[in-house]
């Protein structure tokens, strides 16, 4: 299909204005991004006519009603459910796994997705962070003081006898996923079922969700849980590639 080029090189300019924030004059930028100043401005007349900049003087700009109003309609786990209903079932498929995405609300994980078998969890539910492999990767990529202040507010109810309650235990952890990068749950939510998560990164490496593969296993034996963390990474490039554009 024909792509409008036109439309990209306006786009393009957006992205520059709304990331220069003000700071620069249109004909600045023009030069950076090596457009003629008068297309620059041509395109600048458009973006402001449609709201999506306002200027601030000087030739500077900054982002503009319609701009802010779309930001605040934007959910990002609404955004990544949305593509992830669509792709992980083939994933969860070639996994013989349940894939789940799952978010950071609070102290509780929310599940956004959920493909691929039976399983307790529903979509929407949430659950105690620091027993699961999601919930784990989710904490291990708080900032310190928050992480910190999380491990202060325990206790943590032992669920089976592989849940690690202790603090200083699940800081080590913590530390552990953010070295592997990856977490497991070796049956600590649940007797006989283990997991395994990776972090989801927004455009700017920040770690916004979780995605994970979760199957029933024998009783104490976690079995070769690593054994997907191949499949379940190319599930995490393609969703990260999708949702902020991001290169896999």
């Amino acid at each position: 299909m024909p792509r409008l080029s036109s439309f990209e090189r306006a786009m393009d300019l957006l992205e520059a204005v709304l990331v220069d924030g003000g700071c620069n004059r249109a004909s600045s930028l023009a030069g950076s991004l090596n457009v003629p100043v008068a297309t620059m401005h041509r395109h600048l007349a458009t973006l402001r006519d449609a709201g999506l900049l306002t200027p601030v003087g000087g030739g500077r700009h900054v982002a503009g009603p319609r701009m802010l109003a779309f930001a605040g309609r934007i959910s990002v786990p609404e955004v990544l459910s949305g593509i992830g209903r669509q792709l992980l079932p083939d994933f969860a498929r070639r996994l013989g796994c349940v894939v789940q995405l799952g978010t950071l609300d609070g102290d509780m994980v929310t599940y956004r997705v959920k493909v691929g078998g039976d399983l307790f969890t529903k979509v929407g539910m949430q659950l105690e962070a620091y027993c699961s492999a999601i919930g784990k990767v989710l904490l291990a990529h708080l900032p310190d003081g928050e992480q910190a202040r999380y491990l202060e507010a325990g206790p943590f109810v032992q669920l089976t006898a592989h849940t690690i309650t202790e603090p200083r235990a699940l800081a080590r952890e913590f530390v552990a996923v953010r070295r592997l990068g990856y977490a497991c749950d070796r049956e600590e939510i649940s007797e006989g079922l283990a997991c395994i998560a990776v972090p989801l990164r927004d455009a700017k490496g920040a770690v916004v969700a979780a995605l994970s593969a979760s199957r029933a296993i024998e009783p104490s034996h976690s079995g070769d849980l690593e054994a997907a963390l191949p499949l379940l990474e190319e599930a995490r490039g393609v969703l990260e590639q999708r949702a902020f554009g991001c290169s896999t």
